[in-house]
């Protein structure tokens, strides 16, 4: 099928989805044409999200979405699931042979749901056993009460060692407000002050003073590639766990951008990761897991889920497929080369950068220089048309919520086709933006870090510019909605 065509199909497939919709609720088919012209018309460089094919997007739109599945291929609670069976092993068939993981779990519904199935398949297969042949149990159902209550002693008490939040890391990773704070008894790792990388021989001393369960490796905002065989090291020589979370860079892993000691799954017991962001997929997480883990993690229904999204296990299965392209590592490698000239666009331009560049997918730029803090920088953004996210940097003096800084992702625009001219010229803008940002007041006349006054015809200026940009790489080339 020519690329004419196959755009006429999903030209006149979503226009007739949308009226279907219309009829029922115009509003909900009104705003979903508007997100599409507003995802059209702007600069999205948030590093978490992206732009999933038809295919995948279409994949979701299904009958799968009428059907409960709990339990695991061939062993379900509800009659009727041969069909979803037959998507959940592809998708974890394309899952085993794209990572090159022995086991993969496509049932969670999302990043978070996938660290809490890899926590608890940590927490049973490291303690529950143990706990069980201590206490001279065959199973569970052997335990007295007071078993019970030493167990939940025990699996309550564990700790767990991870990357801090401000250093990069991610709220699943131990955060203090979060479920995986409170689980365990955490500790957290940071970055060197002076580069603001990781200093490996600081993580182990860390690990060897704690001495934790599960040590967790994998960010959200750290700019560098991590040695995964390094933190494995540290992990074995205090017999923890090794999870790691490479949620922001599975893509880069499926695309052989990150292969050796760069790549997690040869060396992690368990991995973790969402399906969209850099992979490009539905909106979803997955686990993979050495053989020893296999049968915990395969309890993640019921332990921590219910009934699995199988319209989205089928996007999965589909998205997975594209990802074992040739295209899809040419993309990957785009991603990665994209990043460096942005990296290299706002160094040019006297911007400072977190760890002073990048070598993956994301760039974290410290807009303190500019007098701004990252609320005001995300505002003042996307009032120009440039979707961004405010995120804190190391050691962040405006804590969490108005931050220092903002985080800058290159996969959405690297699917449209920029390269590195465009990003270059998204850096001049960013810059131009942030120079003509001056800070708000409050209503007692002090400085506030949220409020802001961006220059006159500077919002303008920037979204003719990257209007030029846009339309030579448009969104779905050739989807028109009647």
């Amino acid at each position: 099928m020519s690329d004419s065509s196959s755009a006429n199909l999903v030209s006149s497939a979503y226009s007739q989805a949308l009226e279907v919709i219309g009829q029922v609720e115009p509003r909900v088919a009104e705003a979903t044409r508007k997100e599409l012209a507003d995802q059209r018309s702007s600069l999205k460089l948030i590093a978490s999200e992206n732009y999933a094919s038809p295919a995948v997007l279409m994949t979701m739109g299904t009958w799968f979405s009428d059907k409960y599945a709990e339990g695991t291929i061939g062993h379900r609670f509800y009659a009727g699931c041969q069909n979803v069976d037959t998507v959940e092993a592809l998708a974890a068939e394309h899952a085993r042979e794209l990572f090159g993981a022995p086991y993969a779990y496509v049932q969670p519904h999302s990043g978070i749901d996938a660290n809490l199935v890899a926590f608890w398949s940590i927490l049973a297969h490291r303690v529950e056993a143990p706990t069980l042949e201590k206490l001279g149990a065959k199973n569970v159902a052997q335990l007295s009460e007071q078993d019970w209550e030493d167990l939940r002693r025990e699996l309550g008490n564990q700790r767990l060692l991870g990357m801090s939040l401000d250093a990069g890391g991610h709220l699943t990773h131990g955060f203090r407000p979060n479920i995986s704070g409170k689980m365990f008894h955490q500790q957290q790792y940071g970055t060197d002050p002076e580069t603001g990388l990781l200093d490996y021989d600081a993580v182990r001393a860390k690990a060897r003073e704690f001495k934790p369960l599960v040590l967790i490796a994998g960010y959200s905002a750290y700019p560098r590639r991590v040695n995964f065989a390094k933190m494995r090291e540290i992990a074995d020589e205090v017999g923890a766990t090794l999870m790691v979370d490479m949620a922001h860079f599975a893509g880069l892993v499926a695309g052989k951008v990150f292969t050796g000691d760069e790549d997690p799954v040869p060396h992690a017991h368990i991995v973790t990761t969402t399906t969209h962001k850099s992979l490009r997929g539905p909106r979803g997480g997955l686990v993979l897991a050495q053989e020893e883990f296999a049968p915990s993690v395969d309890k993640g229904c019921p332990m921590v889920l219910g009934g699995p999204l199988s319209h989205v296990m089928a996007a999965k299965a589909v998205a997975l497929a594209e990802a074992r392209t040739q295209e899809f590592r040419d993309y990957a490698q785009r991603i990665a080369d994209n990043a460096q000239s942005l990296a290299e666009g706002f160094r040019s331009r006297g911007a400072n950068l977190v760890t002073g560049g990048t070598d993956n997918h994301l760039v974290l730029l410290d807009v303190s220089s500019f007098g701004l803090t990252g609320r005001q920088a995300e505002s003042a953004l996307l009032e120009a048309g440039v979707v961004t996210n405010r995120n804190s940097v190391p050691r962040d003096p405006n804590g969490a919520w108005y931050t220092s800084g903002i985080r800058l992702g290159t996969p959405a625009l690297t699917t449209r086709g920029f390269g590195h001219d465009e990003f270059d010229a998204v850096a001049d803008l960013i810059v131009h933006v942030l120079e003509h940002t001056q800070p708000g007041t409050t209503k007692a006349g002090d400085t506030s870090k949220a409020s802001f006054v961006l220059g006159d015809g500077v919002a303008d200026k920037v979204r003719g510019a990257s209007a030029e940009m846009l339309d030579k790489h448009p969104l779905y080339p050739g989807l028109e909605l009647s």
